[in-house]
């Protein structure tokens, strides 16, 4: 099926919603739909987006900015991920512990204020890889309009970079809690750990990574062709990690890939 007709089929598909609430984390899917159903959908497209310490603040300060910018309603709710039972002990359905309690938040918010469907952009790529929050997904309710469409990453990109959003070309992310092995214990510690590396990381120009907790280990996955510029900062990268609490400090010669913690 070629681009233009899965754009197509997508845009179809938020049309019979009527009403949609999308749950938006700034990142390059979950821009794309909430723009994509604000075109199809007017002001009953809205935006809803949970402020936790999985996620980094300044993907909460983009959603805000986003959403104010284009005049799109935007609700922001606490969430506290290591209240939900069983989480912090972080089993191989953590995402699925955490998933189950967000979108149950944002349902209640979604019938509270009469926000219509709750949608969420995963994509035909995820369907790929060990998702256990799409069990979640399913169990609630919750429509997944990209997957629908049968859009891939890279093609979201293309049409995001049409759309003239800034997200095309931004890096994958995924919760903080996704650095850390099942089964070890998810702190509020750590996540701070993991978010200054990786925030530092960002800073110093550096594209797409990971950072990894292994007890006081950080094992940082990075693009193969940035191998060079992180041996070359190496130093500087050493003495700020250590200053975040990590007593080593690690390169991974796999380099960057999703899910390399991923237990099938």
């Amino acid at each position: 099926m070629s681009l233009e007709n899965k754009l197509q089929n997508l845009k179809e598909y938020l049309k019979g919603l009527k009403k949609a609430a999308v749950a938006y984390s700034s990142g390059v899917d979950s821009t794309f739909l909430l723009k994509t159903a604000q075109e199809i959908l007017g002001e009953n497209a809205v935006a809803i987006t949970a402020k936790s310490a999985l996620i980094p603040e300044r993907e909460i300060n983009e959603s805000v900015a986003f959403c104010k910018k284009e005049g799109i309603k935007h609700f922001v709710i606490e969430f506290d991920e290591l209240k939900t039972e069983g989480f912090k002990e972080n089993p191989i359905n953590r995402c699925y512990l955490c998933k189950k309690k967000i979108f149950g938040q944002f349902l209640e918010i979604a019938e509270t204020n009469n926000l219509g469907q709750i949608i969420e952009g995963s994509n035909i790529d995820d369907t790929k890889d060990y998702r256990p929050g799409m069990r979640a997904v399913s169990e609630l309710n919750i429509k997944s309009p990209l997957i629908e469409a049968g859009l891939t990453k890279e093609e979201i990109r293309i049409l995001s970079e049409k759309a003239g959003l800034y997200t095309c070309n931004k890096p994958s992310f995924a919760c903080l809690a996704s650095r850390i092995p099942y089964g070890d214990e998810i702190t509020k510690e750590k996540l701070k750990m993991i978010d200054k590396a990786e925030e530092f990381l960002l800073k110093s120009g550096f594209e797409q990574f990971r950072v990894r907790i292994h007890k006081d280990i950080a094992r940082i996955e990075i693009l193969s062709s940035e191998f060079e510029k992180l041996v070359e900062y190496r130093n500087v990268i050493v003495t700020k990690f250590k200053e975040f609490g990590f007593y080593y400090v690690t390169m991974d010669l796999e380099g960057y890939r999703t899910g390399s913690l991923n237990k099938h």
